[in-house]
C-alpha cells in the first residue's frame, strides 16, 4: 500500500505491523506503540526479540513496525530517558529520523550501551519513543528523487 492510499482511507499518521516481518518472526508478537499519558508526546516503541548489548557496543533492535504520516512530517526517535539516565543507553545516531517516504520499511532502533555492564533487552521492553513532527523546506529546495530502499538507502558517507 502506498502513502496516498492511506490518506484516501482517512488515515493520517500512525504505526503498522509489517506483514513480511510477521512471517519471519512468527514466534514474537509485535506491540503497537502507545502513549502512556494524556499529554505525552512520545509513543513508546517496544523491542521484538531478545538481545544482549555488551559494554561499549551497539545493536540493531527490531520493532516489526513501519510508520505512516503526512508528506510534510517525520517521526523522531529517541531512547527512553530512563534508559539513557539509568542504564547509559543512547541511540547510535543520537536521534532517529524516519521520513514519510520510509513507509513500508522496517523501523529499527540503533541502541548503544555506553555502560560498564552488559544490557539485556527482553522482548516487549519499551526502548525508544517516537514523536511525529512537521518539517519545513528551504526556498531553493528542488528535491524530486523517490526513495528506492529502506535503512540507509539514500546514501551518504561510506562506512569503510
Amino acid at each position: 500500500m502506498n502513502i496516498l492510499k492511506l490518506f484516501k482511507n482517512k488515515k493520517v499518521r500512525g504505526f503498522e505491523v509489517l506483514n513480511d516481518f510477521k512471517e519471519h518472526f512468527e514466534n514474537f508478537s509485535v506491540l503497537k506503540p502507545t502513549r502512556k499519558t494524556l499529554n505525552a508526546a512520545g509513543y513508546d516503541i517496544a523491542a521484538v526479540g531478545d538481545y544482549v548489548i555488551p559494554p561499549n557496543s551497539k545493536a540493531i533492535i527490531n520493532t516489526g513496525l513501519t510508520a505512516y504520516m503526512k508528506e510534510d512530517e517525520w517521526l523522531a526517535l529517541f531512547v527512553r530517558s530512563g534508559l539513557a539516565y539509568g542504564k547509559d543507553l543512547t541511540l547510535q545516531n543520537a536521534t532517529g529520523v524516519i521520513d514519510a517516504d520510509f513507509y513500508g520499511n522496517h523501523i529499527r532502533i540503533l541502541l548503544r550501551n555506553e555502560g560498564t555492564e552488559p544490557f539485556v533487552v527482553n522482548h516487549g521492553d519499551r526502548i525508544a519513543q517516537g514523536i511525529f513532527l512537521p518539517y519545513l523546506t528551504a526556498d531553493d529546495d528542488y528535491a524530486s528523487e523517490l526513495r528506492t530502499g529502506g535503512f540507509g538507502s539514500t546514501g551518504g558517507v561510506s562506512a569503510a
